[in-house]
């Protein structure tokens, strides 16, 4: 049975600010007021101060408990089915996901290493000055705003890798849901309100605010005790969240993960030997999910020769053969289509089959051009977000080089080559290095592995901070900061600090890794 309401500190709320559905309409969902954005955020910091002080090994266990909670909601999945239209076999996948990423930072939670524990003992005799005893840690930065993303409507959402992160660094967590998977989301919620509910983390460590109004995002950003944003999603929606970010008194840091057309290198050698396996491989990336994946490849580029024409022809084919797939609602599919207009209008050429309105089905698109088009027109290297590539002809390896710098950055970089290719172009490596997150060696950029050494992030625009990864293990650290504390005694200090290491955590002391106490 679905509230359709705002969750609060574990509370359905009412509201009286109207009304909204999404595709299959399975509820009608009350809209948040500024008045909820304050009575979460309130819960939240109130919360905060509790729940950053909950043990590590229970802290643990409130996520492996939001995993278990997810695995028995079989309606969660179909929710997701009926309002995305993804299939269920992709939505069983990502709920696979979600519940490993949760298992996986209650893990790290558990190890406890990651908190990054420094210990530089006293030297009261040191001449000639005493040094004195200074200790290092993470803690929690405070209560997070996570943003749910429209096209992973499980990992990327209510309960996914930003929530997920920032509950295992000991932040409370206010969600606003994608307004595309309402339902889905309170599922979710109500999933992490279970967990929360079974003991040791307080209730307001946790709220949903459901809303289709920008006034509501930008409020949750405003709101001062918030103190760090996670969202995925669009360039211009993550930018105008930063740009609030940046007027509030107090600037906190927003970790967007938004635009990005993840070039595709086909060097020479590499089209001799596999150019058709190379075509099969790239239509596939693109117009997997409809492409609608940040990391689906929107940019081909190769040498102009009688090679690379043999490929484009191949490509060209299989976009005509390609059917269609509906979009996860209509916004994206107007976007979409508006892209692929503009490259058509632009260029003039290519494959774009008309796509259909009415069942929000999209048809794959594939044009090219030249380097000196490509680099004359800024705007023919921005996302297109759907199953679209446009393939940039070289006259050399110079002119390659010449694209690879001209574009913004990236979440990923491919290289399709051979080891002859790889000593060739050791300098378009090397410029890779500058644009990208994650280079990838005969691949494809779609299919993002949640390991430890995951890096899904990369340089403006792709995210805000290309410091930071919104995958993998280390996506924790953005919800930290570090604090160090001088000449306490060991008694009053975390756990993580005493000279005992209770918790036999692996820590820098004097200068070497040890997992020693004394």
């Amino acid at each position: 049975m679905l509230t359709g309401k705002n969750l609060i500190a574990g509370e359905p709320v009412d509201s009286t600010d109207g009304c909204f559905s999404a595709r299959g309409a399975l509820a009608q969902f009350e809209e948040a007021s500024a008045g909820h954005v304050d009575r979460a955020l309130d819960a939240s910091e109130h919360a905060f101060h509790d729940y950053r002080r909950v043990p590590a090994l229970a802290r643990a266990r409130f996520l492996d408990r939001i995993a278990e909670a997810i695995e028995r909601r079989d309606d969660l999945v179909e929710a997701a089915h009926v309002e995305t239209s993804l299939p269920l076999d992709r939505l069983n996948g990502e709920r696979a996901r979600t519940v490993a990423q949760l298992r996986m930072f209650a893990s790290l939670v558990r190890e406890g290493s990651w908190l990054d524990a420094r210990v530089d003992r006293a030297i009261p005799d040191r001449k000639p000055l005493p040094k004195a005893d200074i200790r290092r840690m993470l803690i929690p930065i405070g209560p997070v705003a996570v943003f749910g993303a429209s096209n992973f409507p499980l990992a990327f959402s209510v309960a996914g890798g930003d929530t997920a992160s920032a509950l295992a660094a000991g932040c409370p967590v206010v969600v606003k849901a994608h307004p595309a998977h309402p339902a889905t989301s309170e599922l979710a919620a109500r999933a992490i309100i279970e967990a929360v509910e079974a003991g040791d983390v307080p209730r307001g460590s946790f709220s949903l605010l459901q809303s289709s109004r920008n006034e509501i995002a930008a409020a949750l950003v405003r709101h001062p005790s918030t103190k760090a944003v996670g969202f995925t999603g669009s360039l211009r929606a993550g930018r105008a969240l930063f740009d609030v970010a940046a007027r509030r008194p107090d600037p906190i840091p927003v970790y967007a993960e938004m635009g990005s057309v993840n070039p595709i290198f086909v060097l020479p050698r590499a089209l001799i030997e596999r150019g058709d396996a190379i075509a099969e491989g790239l239509k596939a990336s693109v117009t997997l999910g409809v492409g609608q994946f940040c990391t689906n490849p929107g940019v081909t580029i190769g040498i102009d020769d009688d090679r690379l024409v043999q490929f484009v022809g191949r490509m060209e084919g299989l976009f005509r053969e390609a059917g269609s797939g509906t979009m996860l609602y209509p916004a994206i599919l107007q976007s979409y289509e508006a892209g692929v207009q503009r490259l058509s209008a632009m260029i003039g050429t290519g494959v774009r089959p008309a796509s259909d309105d009415v069942e929000f089905r999209a048809r794959p698109a594939m044009f090219q051009t030249d380097a000196r088009t490509f680099m004359r027109h800024r705007e023919l290297g921005e996302e297109v977000f759907g199953p679209s590539t446009l393939v940039v002809r070289c006259g050399s390896r110079e002119e390659m080089e010449g694209v690879a710098r001209h574009l913004e950055g990236q979440l990923t970089a491919t290289i399709h080559g051979t080891p002859e290719d790889l000593a060739e172009y050791a300098r378009l490596i090397s410029i890779l290095e500058s644009k990208a997150g994650r280079l990838i060696f005969n691949g494809f950029p779609t299919g993002v592995e949640v390991c430890a050494s995951m890096q899904h992030g990369g340089p403006y625009p792709a995210t805000t901070d290309s410091r930071s990864t919104s995958v993998g293990t280390a996506a924790i650290l953005r919800f930290v900061r570090p604090v160090a504390f001088q000449n306490f005694p060991s008694a009053s200090l975390p756990e993580e600090l005493q000279d005992a290491n209770p918790r036999g955590i692996w820590r820098m002391v004097d200068g070497e890794l040890t997992r020693s106490g004394w």
